[in-house]
């Protein structure tokens, strides 16, 4: 029946770390009962009687053979070997016997894989099945049948080694991976010819060691006594049939046990665990019936590892295999089964020393006579360190001078040593990537498949993608893999922790794979940065004199936010009624001044001022991005008086009387009500003789007054809090004039004519501190400190005009050393609208470009003069000075003369040279003074 896993395991391998597993292979052409070693995982040999069959022998430099003392050592390269399963047949003259893991352990066969295929065969020249000549000349004969595992193709491969031995101690012990073996030299030789036995018992082909199951007689031996340590018997046949090995050789008698058998025993020895053999042999000599008593014991613990350093401790005195007195007279060490000299050791690091109790080598961890092995329990990476040592002692009994050959193989794994992996960030903020490296790796480590935040992807995948997937290789055999990210990828999230920032986090799991055998295992890791990235939405409005104009600049993340106008949400249906316009970067609105959502602050005889509150709000993190309180007046005559002594009054709601009931507003008389009223507005109409309507005569003058108030019935209800509502109404007759009436016919015209108002324009003049005019000198800052001759830039700007119509015309401008524009002495800078040719250091205008502040250049001048002082002589006068303009405000590409014609256009011909200034253009819309604030002299101590 096929061999498991479990059905294989003995104490040797326990203790060493390793186990076995062996499977059938069911699916070839062969018997139920055979089996196959599959090279990439296997550890011991899988053997199985075949059917004699003739060699054929092929060659390959894969295959190599050589003789490591009293063992024969075949290589397997893992070119040679690796994806096949392989069979190993012992050959015996004609017959071919394929060797099981217990035939393996009786007959003094093992072997060794790696996970790759890399593969020792060690067969004992004392074993089954090899040719002894005289114990002396060996001849071993190996037949390797491989089976590709993709195909059903044997290649079958032939290797006969002759080793030559002839150093036999007189005692010669082995612990080999999967038994112990012990020899001992007969004293007297046994004769080559027929004995007294019986042809019966005899057999002629002696010099070939035989197999288990042959008749004792030709042996020699008669029985068997394990000493366990009570003594077991057992017959020669019953011996072999319970695992066991004893025969005769020219000259010496052989046992060999299995590890952990029933007649095998351990005990501590210094220390450390033995397993151990003690039989007493009895075989048939022509001198009568010898009896030999044999002893094996072999190590199976002793190992102490650090990070570092493997060290193998092995009792120097072994009580069973030792005289009372004994010298030591060789110590080497090894690896795979070979013996090394000192300038070797020291080559790779080894150590071999000797205390009063133990032999003890040391190996570096990595050394390269092992190997390293990747493994992941519970998902987590691990490395083990695996080598091969070997130990070989002679010894010598001082009262018998008989010596002892004393050799263990003995192949030593590391515990499993954690290796939590690196990651190194090298994210590029600049280029805008997240750049990572995970490791290290040993080689038998593949990446397979990432996982991201929307899914699994393969190393392939990724790169398709255009991620870019990475695997780097160092000299030292270890390797590590990288990944490359952009944060624009759709597998980034992304997350605002804060108004203007925003972080990018991208999750990663990367899947590896151990090879051979495809274990899996998998390592998290998180990447996240926060950028400065993100540009505000930016809210901005102007007014006219009937409607706010609002627009909305999304900024970098769209618009992903909520508008709030006034207590309201800008709702599809609330924008369909403000003239709701948009495109990719902005939005606008146009919205009349009485909409719903502004508010009336203040109320004056010809004008209201209203006001409109936005927000630009985040709900997911309850942000403000931004918000806008535009507060602009706009004309509204509350009272007018016509002629036929009718008068109307409008009321409008403010914001200081927030629950005024309007429709509950009357006239002195309080049956007198609003015509309409609504929310917001009340509108009175009645005569000048009713409705409580006072009448007040002064001069030549006739005066009507009447109040606008909450009645009686409803005063008692406002809340104490808000104030009383009073608004008087009054209108201004004149007594004893005659107004004419006329009525005239006139063809309608498509443009309505403009009803004339009233308004205020401002200029304001400010100094900036460099030619850029970027950045001003604030009220705050004055008096400016400015060294002589430094550039002065000065800009004058008509503020709160939208109107491009209008320019704005620098007609003079002087500098005083009083704050008063009239006060002596005083120097021109500007004469009519130009530079003053009389002053060495000749003023500079320059020119206005459009921009994101400037959106109407000819509604600002600009120009730039030199720091100068007044001297009286060579005394100065006062360290400071004042500069002054007239200005005045033109309609654009006039055809008038006087300033208005434009900046500086007359002939240099008629360009006065005095400092006389001229009067003002008649052609000007409006002439406004400006004045700067004290700019004082620095003054150098150098």
């Amino acid at each position: 029946m096929p061999f498991t896993c479990a059905a294989v395991i003995d104490s040797h391998i326990k203790a060493l770390g390793f186990f076995v597993c062996l499977r059938s292979r069911n699916n070839m052409r062969r018997p139920d009962n055979v089996f196959l070693w599959n090279l990439t995982a296997a550890v011991f040999v899988l053997v199985q009687a075949r059917p004699n069959m003739k060699l054929s022998s092929q060659s390959s430099s894969s295959l190599r053979s050589d003789c490591a003392g009293n063992l024969m050592r075949l290589s397997l390269d893992k070119a040679l070997a690796v994806g096949n399963q392989l069979e190993v047949e012992a050959i015996n003259g004609t017959e071919y016997h394929v060797l099981t893991p217990t035939l393996a352990a009786q007959c003094g066969y093992s072997m060794a894989s790696d996970p790759w295929g890399n593969t020792r065969i060690y067969t004992s020249l004392m074993g089954c099945y090899v040719d002894n000549k005289d114990d002396a000349m060996f001849n071993v004969g190996l037949k390797l049948q491989l089976y590709k595992t993709s195909s059903s193709g044997v290649i079958s491969h032939g290797v006969m080694q002759t080793c030559s031995y002839t150093r036999w101690a007189s005692k010669e012990i082995l612990c080999d991976r999967n038994y112990m073996e012990v020899s001992n030299y007969m004293a007297t030789p046994e004769p080559q010819t027929e004995t007294k036995w019986s042809a019966q018992e005899v057999n002629d082909d002696s010099k070939i060691n035989n197999s288990p199951g042959a008749s004792g007689a030709a042996h020699g031996i008669w029985k068997i006594t394990f000493l366990t340590p009570e003594p077991l018997s057992m017959l020669l046949r019953e011996a072999e049939q319970a695992g066991y090995s004893a025969m005769k050789t020219s000259s010496r008698l052989v046992v060999r046990s299995p590890y952990n058998t029933a007649e095998t025993y351990s005990e501590n020895v210094a220390g450390i665990p033995m397993e151990v053999l003690r039989v007493s042999t009895s075989y048939k000599s022509q001198h009568g019936l010898s009896v030999v008593n044999l002893a094996a014991a072999c190590p199976t613990g002793g190992v102490l590892f650090t990070e570092a350093v493997i060290s193998w401790y092995v009792p120097r005195r072994i009580s069973h295999l030792m005289e009372s007195r004994v010298r030591i007279v060789e110590v080497h060490m090894g690896i795979n089964g070979q013996k090394l000299d000192k300038s070797q050791m020291a080559t790779r690091g080894y150590s071999l020393s000797t205390t009063d109790f133990h032999h003890i080598i040391e190996i570096p961890v990595g050394a390269p006579d092992g190997y390293y092995k990747s493994h992941a329990p519970d998902y987590q990476y691990h490395i083990s360190y695996t080598v091969e040592a070997m130990l070989e002692v002679l010894w010598r009994a001082e009262n018998t001078q008989d010596d002892t050959r004393y050799k263990v193989l003995f192949p030593i794994t590391t515990p499993l040593m954690p290796r939590p992996l690196f990651v190194e960030d090298h994210t590029d903020l600049a280029a805008g990537t997240f750049s990572v490296y995970l490791g290290k790796f040993l080689n038998d480590v593949e990446l397979r498949n990432i996982t991201f935040s929307t899914g699994v992807l393969t190393v392939e995948e990724s790169n398709a993608r255009g991620f870019t997937v990475q695997e780097h290789s160092f000299p030292n055999g270890t390797k590590s893999f990288s990944l490359q990210v952009a944060f624009n990828s759709d597998v980034v999230l992304k997350h605002n922790p804060e108004p203007v920032a925003t972080t990018y986090f991208l999750p990663l799991t990367f899947g590896f794979m151990i090879l051979p055998e495809e274990t899996p295992f998998a390592q998290s890791i998180e990447l996240q940065v926060s950028l400065q990235d993100v540009v505000m939405p930016r809210l901005s409005g102007t007014c006219d004199h009937s409607q706010f104009y609002i627009s909305v600049e999304y900024g970098s993340q769209g618009p992903n936010f909520q508008t709030l106008v006034g207590p309201q949400e800008l709702t599809p249906e609330v924008a369909d009624d403000y003239e709701f316009r948009e495109n990719q970067t902005h939005f606008s609105l146009v919205m009349p001044y009485t909409a719903a959502a502004t508010v009336f602050e203040v109320i004056t005889s010809d004008s209201v001022r209203a006001r409109l509150d936005m927000l630009l709000w985040d709900p997911i993190n309850e942000w403000v991005l931004d918000d806008l309180y535009l507060a602009c007046y706009f004309p509204l005559m509350t009272t007018t008086c016509y002629s036929n002594g009718t008068i109307t009054a409008v009321v409008a709601k403010v914001q200081s009387v927030p629950h005024l009931d309007l429709n509950s507003l009357t006239l002195m008389d309080q049956s007198c009500k609003p015509v309409f009223s609504d929310n917001r507005f009340a509108h009175f109409s009645f005569r000048a003789d009713s409705c409580g309507t006072t009448r007040t005569f002064f001069d030549n003058y006739m005066l009507y007054e009447n109040e606008i108030s909450l009645s009686d019935g409803v005063a008692g209800q406002t809340s104490p809090i808000e104030p009383e509502y009073r608004q008087t109404i009054s209108c201004y007759y004149v007594v004893n004039q005659t107004e004419t009436v006329a009525f005239s016919h006139k063809p309608m015209s498509n443009d309505p004519d403009a009803e004339i108002g009233f308004g205020k324009l401002m200029v304001q003049m400010r100094l900036a501190q460099d030619s850029s005019y970027r950045h001003f000198y604030q009220a705050g800052d004055y008096p400016v400190m400015k060294p002589l001759r430094q550039p002065l830039y000065f800009e004058v700007e008509l503020m709160q005009s939208m109107d491009p119509q209008l320019e704005l015309i620098l007609e003079n401008c002087w500098a005083t050393l009083e704050e008063d524009r009239t006060s002596l002495p005083s120097w021109d800078i500007i004469v009519d609208t130009c530079e003053n040719h009389d002053d060495s250091y000749v003023t500079v205008f320059h020119p206005v470009m459009r921009d994101a502040r400037v959106k109407i250049p000819s509604q600002i001048k600009r120009f730039s003069m030199k720091m100068f002082t007044f001297i009286n002589g060579n005394n100065v006068l006062k360290d400071q000075i004042f500069v002054h303009c007239d200005s005045v405000l033109c309609v654009a590409n006039s055809q008038a003369d006087g300033a208005c014609r434009g900046q500086c256009v007359r002939p240099s011909s008629m360009r006065s040279s005095t400092h006389q200034r001229k009067i003002r253009s008649t052609d000007s819309i409006h002439q406004m003074q400006i004045s700067s604030g004290p700019i004082l002299l620095f003054k150098s101590n150098l």
